[in-house]
């Protein structure tokens, strides 16, 4: 059997879990914990667990369900946060084009079904390959604090 050897990732096995929402734990700690950009209403991070290279999430301030729980200013503020995260990455990664969008709830493929949140996951011609589908596996071609300082 081939073995794909991938030692920088034994530290995901210790990561203790993180009580209450990841979201709003997160948005106090910074760099720490990948936080790229904050707004007035909303923060952008580096998901740690990515579908693919760059996969960044944005979401509100707020601890809010889903985009009926925002006001106005907090839905124009997340969307424009989600454009120029958006074009960071084009400028940085230089993706073929991207997946972006919201899972509300938990049967739609909400991880954290309690926090808003909006996946911005750049793509590229050929990132698909046999790995997801033989092995269960995704293949990320670089670390995440190489990653946050490209696009910090």
């Amino acid at each position: 059997m081939d073995r794909l050897w991938a030692p920088w990732r034994s530290k995901f096995l210790k990561i203790k879990k993180i009580k209450g929402c990841i979201f709003c734990v997160d948005k106090k700690t910074g760099g720490r914990n990948f936080i790229l950009r904050k707004s007035r209403y909303s923060f952008a991070m580096l998901n740690i667990y990515p579908y693919n290279n760059g996969h960044i999430m944005v979401a509100p301030l707020r601890h809010v369900r889903d985009l009926k729980g925002l006001n106005d200013k907090e839905l124009a503020d997340i969307i424009i946060l989600t454009r120029d995260m958006q074009g960071l990455l084009e400028k940085k990664l230089k993706p073929h084009g991207f997946n972006i969008g919201i899972n509300t709830g938990r049967v739609a493929g909400a991880g954290y079904e309690d926090h808003l949140h909006i996946h911005i996951v750049p793509r590229w011609n050929g990132d698909t390959n046999f790995m997801p589908v033989t092995a269960d596996t995704k293949i990320v071609p670089q670390a995440l604090k190489e990653l946050y300082k490209i696009l910090k």
